[in-house]
């Protein structure tokens, strides 16, 4: 069955923690929701040339790589004055048509649209600085989790972090209860710990969806403080992660195919997919099964049968 941190014995088979920062962590100002919003429309425009949008351009040099304001503007149906005032934060009341419009026309993605929303319609908040409370996983899902024992199965929450797994899934992506508990977060494992880069046949794939998933979080939650934290410690330790962060990219998976070279068992293509937990705000669970009959199918069930003996032989403070 599933259980959280503090029941860590042998007859624990899901634990939970919610991550904080860790001891190297820098304090971080929250992130700036207009700086986050110049720097993503000015990274979309980048990426348009005129002859994308149906525009011919008949001067030799051209400033900037993409499209200019005022051509963006021109195809938007707003002035060029006020697209400017839009992009770099200033302007005020912006409507859902206007957004819908640039998002037309920058060809933006239903997650990048969604996210361009939150940063030009953010939410009112009390505060600008934000610590959320931790979150727990409900014994219900702790139960679902040990209930799907075979299947790698497993709860994530705001930022990336792991907050509750089964065996199967510490067995095929390493065993989360030997994390410290600020380390169970996928940006920080994806980064800082070398075995993912074995680990994962597409690493660069994974490492652009972590991060296009963090950049969501950010425009979701640009007040919270252990986010900012969480990104800021990942600008100081990884080039790569820095090099990511800076092209604004989003991303929302939630279904799709990996795959892994793992230690024991080699190669493993494995599905998966991912649900949002309606009663938990920001949790969702993901799974992972492979082909019917394949390799990868016997391969996961090695690995599952390997992951209960090896948590069994594990002492209680092995996780500490």
């Amino acid at each position: 069955m599933a259980t959280d941190h503090a029941a860590r014995t042998g007859a624990s088979k899901a634990s939970a923690s919610a991550p904080r920062p860790g001891p190297r962590a820098q304090p971080h100002e929250v992130l700036d929701p207009r700086a986050e919003l110049s720097e993503f429309l000015r990274t979309r425009r980048d990426r348009l040339k005129p002859a994308d949008v149906g525009l011919t351009d008949y001067s030799r040099r051209r400033r900037v790589p993409g499209l200019r304001r005022e051509e963006l503007a021109h195809l938007a149906g707003v002035s060029a004055a006020y697209y400017t005032r839009f992009e770099q934060g200033n302007a005020r009341n912006v409507s859902r048509e206007v957004v819908d419009a640039i998002s037309r026309v920058l060809r933006l993605s239903d997650t990048e649209h969604a996210h361009l929303l939150e940063l030009a319609q953010p939410k009112r908040r009390q505060g600008r600085r934000s610590d959320p409370p931790r979150q727990q996983v409900r014994p219900e899902v702790r139960e679902l989790l040990a209930a799907m024992e075979g299947i790698p199965a497993y709860v994530w929450g705001r930022g990336s972090d792991v907050l509750a797994w089964n065996q199967t899934a510490s067995a095929v992506f390493g065993d989360w209860a030997a994390r410290a508990p600020q380390d169970r977060n996928w940006a920080r494992v994806t980064f800082l710990d070398p075995a993912s880069r074995r680990l994962f046949a597409d690493w660069d794939a994974k490492a652009q969806d972590v991060v296009g998933q963090l950049r969501r979080w950010a425009g979701l939650h640009p007040d919270d403080t252990r986010l900012a934290s969480l990104i800021g410690e990942l600008s100081m330790k990884s080039a790569e992660f820095r090099a990511l962060w800076a092209a604004h990219d989003v991303k929302k998976k939630t279904h799709g195919t990996m795959r892994l070279t793992h230690p024991l068992v080699g190669e493993l293509t494995l599905r998966y997919e991912t649900l949002a937990l309606q009663g938990d705000q920001d949790q969702y669970l993901s799974s992972y099964h492979a082909e019917p009959g394949s390799a990868s199918e016997q391969a996961l069930r090695l690995l599952a049968s390997w992951g209960v003996d090896a948590l069994q032989d594990r002492s209680p403070d092995a996780s500490h």
